[in-house]
């Protein structure tokens, strides 16, 4: 049984999507007490969650 691309895709956007989050809440919890780390942390899990909407996108635009 072969897995799907577009499957794969689809996990890996979720993944990564509320990897990011997981990772800013993180960042502003850790923000209260040193404020470099939580934004060390913060910014790249944005950025992550910001892939997994892009990520949608070009999913949405594939062909099935």
């Amino acid at each position: 049984m072969a897995v799907k691309p577009h499957a794969t895709l689809e996990k890996w956007i979720w993944i990564l999507i509320y990897g990011g989050l997981f990772m800013l809440v993180l960042g502003i919890a850790t923000g209260r007490t040193d404020a470099t780390l939580g934004w060390a942390m913060a910014v790249p899990g944005v950025v992550v969650a910001l892939v997994g909407v892009v990520l949608i996108y070009v999913r949405s635009r594939l062909k099935d």
